[in-house]
């Protein structure tokens, strides 16, 4: 939360949670963030959950956050989640102005992503 003359400005836990999750997903290797029940309820209902796979805290101006991650199949898992973990840190503090202390990755899992097959003529 930042204070000014003007009055106070507060970005939502909801808001860095979207940045951080599309910043997460710019990464090559990301195969997808890792759901959580409540964001399979709200896909099911039909509401796309861009927060999802990602829990922030905030604290005065300090961002803490946790990223669960499903790395694709072939990738080096410690490259892509150091290349997460510095993507996410700069696009939030960029945006945002907050400082971010630690963003914890957790990978859930790996994609075994089948390519199309071609259509038989």
């Amino acid at each position: 939360m930042e204070s000014k003359d003007y009055g106070q400005i507060k970005i939502s836990e909801e808001v860095i949670s979207t940045i951080a999750s599309m910043a997460a997903s710019e990464i090559d290797g990301v195969a997808d963030m890792s759901r959580s029940i409540k964001g399979e309820i709200k896909e099911i209902l039909g509401k796309k959950d861009m927060t999802k796979g990602v829990k922030v805290v905030v604290e005065e101006d300090r961002v803490y956050m946790d990223l669960f991650i499903l790395v694709e199949y072939g990738m080096t898992i410690p490259d892509v989640a150091w290349k997460v973990q510095e993507n996410v840190k700069n696009t939030v503090e960029n945006m945002t102005g907050l400082n971010v202390e630690e963003v914890n990755l957790h990978v859930q899992g790996i994609s075994f992503k089948k390519e199309a097959m071609p259509e038989e003529q």
